[in-house]
């Protein structure tokens, strides 16, 4: 079966079906969403003037099944963290989020941004993540033991933007 993937900047027609993406997942407390969304939204999504935060959302045949958001590093020129990203589980492993994290590359490569930074958890059940984003051109920069957790770690990965050079 064929599908139409496609991926836009997200909207408040999309938080209901996001929430349960994040109830299927448990990635963070699906009722946190609408208000982390409030003001992207309420400022029209982007302000160019002030770009500090980017949602997508990902859809298959026009149903969202996942998205991810990122916002700007305080205090840096253009360095960005990935905070989330999440597929619902039916469709996971068929590349919704490869291609949601090369979107969001994309983007702030087109806004003149330069590093993307995504943190996760060090314990075992987070492997296929760690996985994800090393697959994804992302290098390992560092690691806080005890992060999350006594024995969750937090594992910090970058990947440059706008540069040739791939290595740290």
């Amino acid at each position: 079966m064929n599908s139409t993937m496609t991926i836009k900047f997200t909207t408040s027609q999309d938080i209901r079906s996001l929430q349960i993406i994040l109830d299927k997942t448990g990635l963070f407390p699906s009722e946190m969403l609408p208000e982390m969304l409030r003001e992207y939204i309420s400022q029209g999504y982007l302000a160019s003037d002030n770009l500090h935060e980017v949602w997508l959302t990902c859809f298959d045949d026009g149903n969202p099944i996942g998205f991810c958001y990122a916002k700007k590093e305080a205090l840096t020129d253009a360095a960005w963290n990935m905070l989330a990203i999440a597929v619902d589980p039916d469709v996971q492993g068929r590349g919704f989020g490869t291609v949601l994290v090369q979107e969001l590359e994309a983007f702030l490569c087109s806004a003149s941004q330069y590093i993307l930074l995504a943190e996760t958890s060090g314990v075992e059940s987070f492997e296929l993540t760690r996985k994800f984003y090393h697959k994804a051109g992302y290098f390992k920069v560092g690691q806080i033991p005890d992060f999350w957790a006594l024995g969750d770690d937090k594992v910090i990965f970058c990947k440059k933007l706008q540069s040739n050079d791939e290595t740290y």
